[in-house]
């Protein structure tokens, strides 16, 4: 039913949404409802106020679960997905996806990655930010893993903001390999603001000072008292 509402919704919008948010913001309530529907799962999101409504920018954050994609949907700010390639054909959630067009990849494949940076930078270019997992992969025991170049790439060719969003209490949904869903989970997401890209000028460089802000951040947060 969710998903003929997405073709509904799509419909009924492309003629004048010609860039998708308002099937995407469609798409964050179906995925919201995960947490409106469970009340063990508890979602905060701080510095919502950072993620802009028009115009580009690049959005990175930690990736410990695929809980997160339910998580970073709670944003409620347009943006477009890089997701590996293989979720696409996924019956239902995949099939809204290719509604959404989000942006496709396969992990290792120059040519992917290629096609995967040019159709970011139409995105970034129409005003529609991007959203990537730098690491590239989920983190199995919730350490970052090292970055990947590519986000900071495209956001130093495109000459537009890098927005580092920190993740926590998300490897309780459903961890790297795991098969069952946990009864409860708070999650919170932290949403930093935006670094200019404009003041680096070497990727490796730009990377390892995201990489510093969300390592520094994500233990500020996990210092905190545990909720009940």
């Amino acid at each position: 039913m969710l998903f003929l509402g997405a073709i509904l919704v799509w419909a009924l919008t492309t003629p004048f949404d010609r860039n998708g948010r308002v099937l995407h913001l469609y798409s964050c309530f179906w995925a919201q409802l995960y947490f409106y529907a469970n009340p063990l799962w508890h979602l905060k999101v701080d510095g919502r106020e950072h993620l802009p409504w028009r115009g580009p920018a690049v959005l990175v954050s930690n990736h410990e679960s695929l809980g997160d994609i339910l998580v970073l949907f709670g944003l409620y700010r347009p943006f477009k997905w890089v997701s590996k390639a293989a979720n696409f054909n996924l019956p239902l959630i995949g099939w809204n996806m290719r509604l959404n067009r989000y942006v496709p990849l396969v992990r290792g494949d120059k040519e992917s990655i290629i096609q995967m940076m040019a159709e970011s930078e139409r995105w970034l270019e129409r005003g529609v930010p991007i959203l990537m997992f730098p690491e590239g992969t989920r983190s199995a025991d919730g350490q970052l893993k090292p970055f990947k170049d590519g986000a900071f790439a495209l956001a130093l060719k495109m000459r537009c903001p890098i927005i580092p969003i920190v993740l926590t209490g998300t490897a309780r949904t459903l961890p790297k390999h795991g098969l069952v869903l946990e009864t409860s989970a708070h999650c919170h997401v932290q949403v930093m603001p935006p670094v200019d890209s404009t003041g680096f000028h070497d990727v490796a460089v730009f990377r390892e000072h995201i990489r510093d802000l969300i390592v520094a951040e994500k233990a500020r947060l996990e210092a905190l008292p545990a909720r009940a």
